[in-house]
């Protein structure tokens, strides 16, 4: 019966997988370290700051490259990093950016969808959570203090260290890589809570590249027309009314979706009801400073006192 009993034994320590299974050490080290030696890497998922819910998808590249979307119910901004330089587009981000001043949300108007570049410090850098040492003082070694293996991740099988402040998940088979992470409610990591991250495409090229044709708000003539009204000449208005105004261009001339236009309307000093409207459009652009006057008729009947507004469209880039 020995014999027989051996074999038992075999077959129930095969079946709770004692051997194969790599230390908690291991694993560590793995996930620790594939912030460095990994050539790349994509870190997607969702967290909360700043009392509101984003969505991240970051895609990082030896030594300081990035390809970075955030993203909230009402806000999205695209970023690139390469060393120092960072490049931006996201017209709602772009507004809230530049200020609240009339020029400054034409200009973001204008801009559209465009990259523009600024500094890198306005990118979140998730340091507290990418970071070799930062990482390891976080969630491993003494933050630990339950292992649970065998556990799932995208179908792969998992290691699970959890601790009070996350529970990490590291592929079980070499090189350990980090696969998860998911932050204890109530713990803020880097300004964010809430998180729950995935890591995937280890040592894949994202052929993250500098954008081109960029705005440089240093240098304003760089940007679509931006048209403004200097001053509306009504004296040839009469039954019908031909109206024209002055216009200065405090942007460029470069890459506008459509021309811009200028919407006249003579409204009752009385009843502040519209008269009528006339539409002008600017058929060539001037150069930055420089202004152009546009003119049209409004057919409608004039009464005394009427006034006439003039109000600009500038379309922007697509």
């Amino acid at each position: 019966m020995k014999p027989i009993l051996g074999l038992a034994l075999v077959a129930v320590l095969a079946a709770c997988d004692p051997f194969g299974l790599p230390s908690t050490r291991a694993l560590e080290s793995g996930a620790a370290s594939m912030f460095t030696s990994a050539l790349s890497y994509e870190m997607k998922g969702s967290y909360t700051a700043a009392g509101m819910e984003w969505a991240v998808d970051m895609q990082f590249m030896q030594p300081s490259t990035r390809h970075l979307t955030v993203a909230s119910a009402s806000d999205q901004v695209e970023a690139i990093v390469i060393g120092g330089d960072a490049y931006f587009r996201g017209q709602a981000f772009l507004a809230k950016h530049l200020g609240s001043d009339p020029l400054s949300q034409s200009i973001a108007r204008v801009a559209g969808n465009a990259w523009w570049k600024d500094s890198a410090g306005l990118v979140p850098t998730f340091q507290d959570l990418t970071s070799e040492s930062a990482f390891r003082s976080n969630f491993l070694g003494p933050a630990v203090d339950k292992r649970t293996d065998h556990q799932s991740v995208d179908g792969t099988d998992a290691i699970e260290l959890s601790g009070r402040r996350a529970d990490v998940f590291i592929d079980s088979a070499y090189p350990h890589r980090l696969l998860r992470i998911r932050l204890r409610d109530g713990v803020v990591v880097d300004g964010i809570a809430g998180a729950d991250l995935r890591f995937s495409n280890v040592d894949r090229d994202f052929g993250i590249a500098a954008p081109t044709d960029v705005i440089n708000f240093g240098n304003l003539s760089t940007l679509p027309p931006i048209y403004h009204v200097s001053s509306i000449d009504t004296s040839a208005c009469g039954s019908p009314c031909a109206v024209s105004a002055t216009l200065r261009n405090l942007g460029g001339t470069v890459g506008a979706k459509a021309h811009s236009t200028v919407t006249f309307t003579m409204t009752d000093p009385i009843s502040k009801q519209a008269l009528g409207t006339c539409l002008a459009t600017v058929e060539a652009d001037v150069g930055y400073n420089s202004s152009t006057t546009v003119s049209c008729t409004i057919n409608a009947r004039t009464v005394n006192g009427a006034v006439v507004t003039a109000t600009v469209e500038n379309p922007g880039r697509t």
